[in-house]
């Protein structure tokens, strides 16, 4: 905390804003770049390699493509997302993608200081968001393109900084550091303010109608004191994501000092000596990417790996089946060991094991850990570490009824990939509460490249409602 976040959030607490954004991961540092005056215009010149959305694009030039129909031009595009203006955006940045292509972004950008919509940037972390706690060595599922934000490649960024991508995908550190660096270059850091912990958000009152909503919450000091804070907003944009809580299995002994549920505890444990290549293996419990990284870590580091899962290898419904083989050999080799089903006897793969099937019932003060197998026989290891990798939940616990009754199926719990806010798909704005909106996993939209889509939507629903009038 800075005077100057302090000054920010004292000025802010005078009088209501247009909008204040909780969360400072891609999705918020997309927004607030979009509602920062920088207005995307298709290039002079540009011809976008799809002949439909060209079209609709040459009835309109010269014109904002947040002052276009975003539902109008987005109309009939297809590809690896369900929401037709992250389609839309993606299509924009990075017109030929999916086919292989390197053709650049149809846009251009121009900072129009006149449309600037007044907002607040509200973090725990510095920009960046949950990109800052991942384990900085981990290379990112999406190629180092894909991670990129408007008008800032991450191959430009990274050469700036006189490094190279280390395959087609970057490293969670170098991810984290290029959002942080694009708040900065992009002159976005007057509006963000970090160690910020938001803990009460409340629905405005007909007393109140100028201002919908009040934003409680607290500055966390380099010292641990709190300095709280109150905001006031017509507009509040949730962009927190959904790594805040990991999923817990609920089941005896999970609270034990070597279980763990981040996977950056694998990495400390390793560098701290606590296991080793001589120790009992570490078990993995999961069947989704971030387990996938901890066996790949593992085994980069030769530690010895029980991998663990409910699923059968051939569920449909496991990530792996749904990535293409090219772009993520790793992670197929990681299924291709899951499916050498060795549970007695020596594995295929020296210092791996692979349990499909298996239920974790318990861990003991001891170390061992019980499973029960799919014929319902239960099997005892000794291991060194636990690492419980099978997803995480949002914590909109500031929200009234914690956002419960946001969500698509309100009878159901709030899930990012099941059950995520229910919002209009061309302004992500909340079906069920005027003025609210949401943005990445928490409306579905789990990848970076998607996620400035939801971006797009609100910043041009936002315009219309909050840009200043000319006189």
């Amino acid at each position: 905390m800075n005077h100057g976040q302090k000054d920010l959030l004292r000025v802010s607490s005078s009088e209501p804003l247009a909008a204040i954004i909780i969360g400072n991961g891609p999705s918020g540092i997309c927004l607030s770049y979009l509602l920062s005056g920088y207005t995307p215009y298709v290039r002079p010149g540009a011809a976008h390699p799809h002949p439909l959305l060209q079209k609709k694009l040459a009835e309109a030039s010269g014109v904002s493509i947040l002052d276009q129909d975003l539902d109008y031009l987005s109309e009939g595009l297809e590809g690896r997302c369900q929401s037709p203006i992250a389609l839309l955006f993606d299509a924009l940045l990075r017109p030929d993608t999916d086919i292989g292509g390197t053709m650049d972004s149809v846009l251009t950008w121009q900072r129009q200081n006149e449309r600037a919509v007044p907002h607040v940037v509200l973090g725990r972390n510095l920009p960046g968001g949950a990109w800052h706690s991942i384990e900085g060595s981990m290379v990112t599922l999406s190629r180092g393109q894909w991670m990129g934000l408007p008008d800032l490649h991450v191959k430009d960024w990274l050469c700036w900084k006189r490094r190279g991508l280390r395959n087609p995908r970057a490293t969670a550190g170098d991810i984290a550091r290029y959002y942080k660096d694009y708040v900065a270059e992009k002159g976005l850091g007057p509006n963000f303010v970090s160690g910020a912990v938001v803990t009460a958000v409340e629905w405005g009152t007909p007393e109140e109608p100028e201002a919908c909503f009040r934003v409680h919450g607290f500055l966390m000091a380099a010292d641990h004191s709190r300095e709280p804070f109150s905001l006031r907003a017509r507009n509040v944009v949730l962009a927190t994501g959904t790594s805040d809580s990991p999923a817990r299995l609920g089941i005896p002994g999970e609270t034990l000092p070597y279980v763990h549920h981040e996977l950056s505890a694998l990495e400390a444990a390793w560098r701290a000596g606590t296991v080793t290549p001589a120790s009992d293996p570490v078990l993995v419990v999961g069947a989704g990417l971030s387990a996938a990284d901890a066996v790949l870590f593992a085994r980069h580091a030769n530690i010895p790996v029980l991998h663990a899962f409910r699923r059968p290898v051939d569920d449909p419904g496991l990530v792996f089946n749904q990535l293409p083989q090219m772009l993520y050999p790793e992670y197929h080799k990681v299924h291709q060991m899951m499916r050498e089903r060795s549970i007695e006897g020596p594995s295929p793969y020296l210092g791996y094991r692979s349990l499909p099937e298996h239920r974790l019932l318990l861990c003991r003060d001891d170390h061992q850990v019980v499973f029960q197998g799919p014929q319902g026989l239960q099997k005892g290891f000794v291991v060194s570490l636990v690492l419980v990798l099978i997803g995480s939940h949002p914590d909109l616990s500031f929200l009234p009824g914690a956002g419960a009754d946001l969500a698509t199926d309100p009878s159901q719990p709030l899930n990012a990939k099941k059950n995520p806010i229910d919002v209009d798909p061309y302004t992500y704005q909340s079906t069920r509460r005027e003025g609210l909106y949401a943005l990445g996993p928490l409306a579905g939209d789990n990848f970076v490249r998607f996620v400035q889509g939801g971006a797009l939507a609100a910043a041009s629903s936002l315009l219309k409602k909050e840009a200043p009038r000319p006189p």
